[in-house]
């Protein structure tokens, strides 16, 4: 039944990893829901790791085509010879080897979605060729010579500097065009402090399940306390396989982060516990406490220093940009809508009482 094909996927594994309760994930996940119900293509951002296949899956059953195929296809895992014939498939004596018509997987989503993940590893030809689909709603098999009509929605993802790569010639201005009607930019994971330990009590008890363990895990203030440390430059991924290894090693009651996987078993106390100076070990004791100069003044109240932090940022990239408001969230690293938030939050505070 469809309702049971629906709710089997929006409860797989990988779906229910879609969990957090901080301000940047639910941001996020707002206007997901908002970009799912516009049948528009849509391109996804994000850092390795940082769920943009799920944040796909989670666009197409949140639209009015859940009850049709969503198929994936990876970009950067096929030559452009094979790209093509997956993509649009090919008819019987197209090439060599070729001894009977295949479909696609433009075909193959027709109706529903079809995923291009790392599309900007797409050689320039097929970009061409997904550009016509994506204006015209046709396509032609490989050694085909009648085009085919399709209806996909398009979702594209990808962690390259797309309009970075248009400016170099690399990917077509007129593609990327088409393909951000709306741009999804998944968060890092550390910039979601406040689910770092939610994701991780979730990825533990999962784990134990699988191992047969009985009971919930324990996560010790030592471990969480590592959790935070850590700047998880894998994301999601690599916070998901680090507290699935804690588990196999420890058993329910995590008290060592154990981050990487090659450590020695063979290595010397001091080999093991020794870092480059200024550099801290999730699993050593906590760090010292900061010389004074290194040391917050505790002066006033944290959330009125970061304000000044913040209109000492937003000042000088205005400075930077000579006042061009999208040059300067660009320099923050900043959406514009993002950009224009922070300064009416602080425009007095930056132009003065007079200019409000």
């Amino acid at each position: 039944m469809p309702f049971k094909a629906m709710n089997d996927s929006m409860t797989s594994p990988a779906l229910t990893e879609a969990l957090g309760t901080s301000d940047a994930f639910l941001s996020f996940q707002e206007t997901l829901s908002r970009a799912a119900t516009v049948e528009r293509p849509i391109l996804i951002i994000g850092e390795r790791g940082t769920g943009k296949e799920l944040a796909a899956s989670r666009l197409h059953y949140l639209s009015a085509r859940w009850q049709k195929p969503m198929i994936t296809v990876n970009c950067a895992s096929l030559t452009e010879s094979l790209l093509e014939s997956e993509l649009f498939g090919h008819e019987a004596g197209a090439f060599t080897g070729a001894t009977g018509r295949r479909t696609g997987r433009f075909e193959q989503a027709d109706g529903g979605t079809l995923f291009l993940d790392e599309i900007g590893a797409m050689p320039l030809r097929m970009q061409e060729a997904i550009l016509r689909v994506v204006e015209y709603g046709t396509m032609q098999r490989v050694g085909g010579s009648r085009p085919v009509q399709i209806d996909v929605r398009i979702i594209a993802a990808t962690n390259a500097d797309l309009p970075a790569m248009a400016a170099q010639g690399t990917f077509k201005p007129d593609l990327l065009d088409r393909l951000s009607f709306e741009v999804l930019t998944l968060p890092p994971l550390r910039e979601r402090g406040e689910d770092i330990q939610l994701l991780a009590e979730r990825f533990a008890a999962s784990m134990c399940v699988e191992l047969g363990l009985s009971g919930m895990p324990e996560l010790s203030d030592k471990f969480i306390a590592a959790l935070h440390r850590h700047p998880w430059p894998g994301n999601i991924r690599e916070l998901k396989n680090t507290v699935e290894r804690a588990v196999f090693r420890q058993g329910t009651q995590l008290s060592d982060l154990p981050l990487s996987p090659f450590a020695s078993p063979w290595a010397q106390p001091a080999e093991r516990t020794s870092a480059p100076a200024g550099v801290s070990r999730a699993h050593d004791s906590p760090a010292p406490v900061p010389s004074e100069s290194r040391q917050a003044t505790l002066s006033q109240p944290l959330h009125q220093a970061v304000e000044a932090v913040e209109v000492r940022y937003l000042a000088e990239a205005m400075r930077r940009a000579k006042h061009n408001q999208r040059q300067a969230a660009a320099l923050l690293g900043l959406r514009y809508h993002q950009f224009r938030g922070l300064y009416r939050k602080h425009k007095q505070a930056i132009e003065g009482p007079d200019n409000t």
